[in-house]
């Protein structure tokens, strides 16, 4: 069986698993978290972004108990990580920007070091540590010493070291970053898993293609505060007022562009080569009748769809661009 087999699976818990209220973190006369506050269920991978100097790290290190913030509060699993650290630290997996290994040990004895720190002793740490290492698509690398490891591979270890005491709420700070293709693909898989098997995930990333396609919902910081945060689907609707549209048509194109224009709630109409793309202001009953009526009026339709507002869309709309 699989590490994560071992795990309960997603369950119908209505509470919040990670709760940030009113999060602040000083240093000197800069504000790097300014009043933050977003809540994520158990079960739920969410995405933390935002430019350069957003305040991204700062958080996750305050809700990892490695920073203390000046003010505001965190939950995980409903208990304080400030007033209850401890308990905190057995809740929480934390994956760092950064990783460096312990240059004389192998990947086996890496992993067996950190189940040992968080007190896993006789055969639950030795079957814990051998689970995980599967887990993680390592067992082949175990005897490998933990420096020589590529840097995919050394990701999957930074991972297993993180999942190794079984945490509720897993922190990940830039794990795809440098990671070709390939083996951001096979690690986008393992954190499907973790969620499927009911682990909420925090993951803070500038490839934003990636998370779009893994993440539940989203939470946009700049200049630490909260700019947006929520499923993908309601941060869409509250930034785009209008509807894109794409239309692929057999006809002519300026008779279609004519037609589209001539129609309510339709602004902003272009496109050439068969397809037509316009802004549209109506709700859903009004973009089917839109479409009755383009057939009505001797259109041969092959294709009729709202176009997503995709997360690099919602990210431009959402921040400024200041740096701090």
């Amino acid at each position: 069986m699989s590490w994560s087999g071992c795990l309960p699976r997603r369950t119908s818990l209505s509470s919040a698993l990670l709760e940030v209220e009113s999060l602040t973190r000083r240093y000197g006369d800069l504000v790097a978290v300014d009043d933050l506050s977003f809540s994520m269920e158990r079960g739920q991978i969410y995405g933390f972004i935002g430019p350069n100097g957003a305040g991204k790290t700062t958080t996750m290190r305050i809700l990892a108990t490695l920073d203390l913030p000046d003010g505001g509060e965190a939950r995980v699993d409903g208990r304080s990580v400030l007033v209850d650290p401890r308990h905190a630290r057995a809740q929480i997996g934390f994956m760092s920007d950064t990783f460096l290994p312990y240059s004389n040990l192998d990947v086996i004895e890496f992993l067996d070091f950190f189940a040992r720190a968080y007190g896993l002793r006789g055969r639950r740490r030795i079957e814990t540590v051998r689970s995980v290492t599967s887990f993680c698509g390592l067992l082949e690398f175990q005897h490998r010493p933990a420096t020589g490891l590529s840097k995919g591979m050394g990701q999957r270890l930074h991972l297993a070291k993180t999942l190794v005491h079984d945490p509720k709420l897993l922190i990940l700070d830039e794990p795809a970053a440098g990671l070709d293709p390939h083996a951001r693909i096979e690690f986008r898989e393992l954190l499907r898993e973790l969620s499927s098997a009911g682990k909420g995930i925090l993951i803070s990333s500038h490839i934003l293609s990636e998370l779009s396609e893994s993440c539940d919902g989203v939470v946009v910081i700049e200049q630490g505060k909260r700019r947006a945060a929520g499923t993908l689907a309601e941060i869409a609707k509250e930034v785009q007022a209008q509807r894109a549209v794409h239309v692929r048509h057999l006809g002519d194109d300026e008779s279609v562009r004519r037609f589209f224009l001539t129609q309510p709630h339709v602004d902003a109409v272009d496109g050439t080569g068969g397809q037509v793309h316009f802004d549209f202001s109506g709700d859903e009953a009004a973009l089917a009748a839109l479409l009755a009526r383009a057939v009505g009026a001797g259109i041969a339709i092959l294709e009729f769809r709202q176009q997503e507002t995709d997360l690099e869309e919602i990210f431009m709309r959402t921040t400024r661009g200041g740096l701090q």
